[in-house]
């Protein structure tokens, strides 16, 4: 139970910086230096209301100095990764497994929310993130999959966790540009975008091959279901709207990853 918590909190000091990165990557801006400032007024902001959760509830989400209003993004992302990191550590424990999954879900909700917000997908996010996810398939084995059509089962657990991992990078997001690639040479326009793909492939270094198109197949259910209603709501022009679809895959990515983890156990 206390390791729990102090996850919980963990976690939410965690989702406020990646609140800091969602807005300052989009915009070539140093995650480190300045410290925290209100982008509408341009103060610094004081620790005291800097406290993750906390300081927007004080504060009825306004800026203390010039009472524009916080997005509400802020409080969301640091409440969502408090609770995937609490998660995470009550369902598998201290130790690898959790980093595991308290990193996916951070890298995820980063990802989603800042193609929520600008329509970019850092490369620190997605390219970092493949990286991390196949070196931690060394140390956390995950289930083999497809890989056992190609290799043979005398290869050690780990090295068929690794190529696993990779699998899953290389092919998932090799499907999704392709897809990419077709609808650009039917349409001649961009349908896709990189960022995307690079996406798919932090999904695939995690979760494999069978997670990465699973998350394929529903996050573009979830995204043209949920985007035609919106742009149907909103009255919004189809042709030239922006889907974000890397939040839909953030999410879905989301669901699926802790469904298969940490809620499983």
């Amino acid at each position: 139970m206390v390791e729990t918590i102090l996850a919980l909190l963990f976690g939410l000091l965690i989702g406020s910086f990646l609140n800091v990165c969602i807005y300052r990557m989009p915009r070539d801006l140093s995650i480190v230096r300045p410290r925290s400032f209100c982008p509408a007024c341009q103060k610094p902001i004081a620790w005291f209301d800097n406290v993750p959760l906390a300081s927007y509830l004080i504060l009825g989400g306004r800026c203390r100095n010039c009472r524009t209003r916080i997005p509400v993004r802020y409080p969301i992302v640091e409440l969502l990764t408090g609770i995937l990191f609490a998660v995470s550590v009550a369902g598998l424990g201290v130790g690898l497994p959790a980093l595991k999954w308290c990193l996916y879900g951070a890298l995820m909700v980063g990802l989603a929310f800042s193609d929520l917000e600008e329509r970019i997908l850092p490369d620190e996010f997605t390219l970092g993130g493949a990286v991390v996810g196949v070196l931690l398939a060394a140390w956390v084995p995950m289930q083999i999959g497809y890989l056992q059509l190609f290799l043979a089962s005398s290869y050690s657990e780990r090295w068929l966790s690794v190529g696993e991992s990779v699998l899953g990078a290389l092919v998932g997001s090799g499907i999704l540009w392709a897809v990419g690639a077709a609808y650009h040479a039917v349409r001649h326009k961009e349908g896709l975008g990189l960022g995307d793909v690079k996406m798919l492939a932090v999904v695939g270094a995690f979760m494999g091959l069978q997670g990465a198109l699973a998350t394929l197949v529903f996050g573009s259910i979830a995204g043209s279901v949920i985007g035609l209603v919106y742009i149907k709501a909103a009255k919004r022009d189809a042709a030239s709207y922006e889907l974000p679809f890397g939040t839909f895959l953030g999410f879905t990515g989301l669901a699926l990853g802790f469904l298969a983890g940490p809620l499983a156990r």
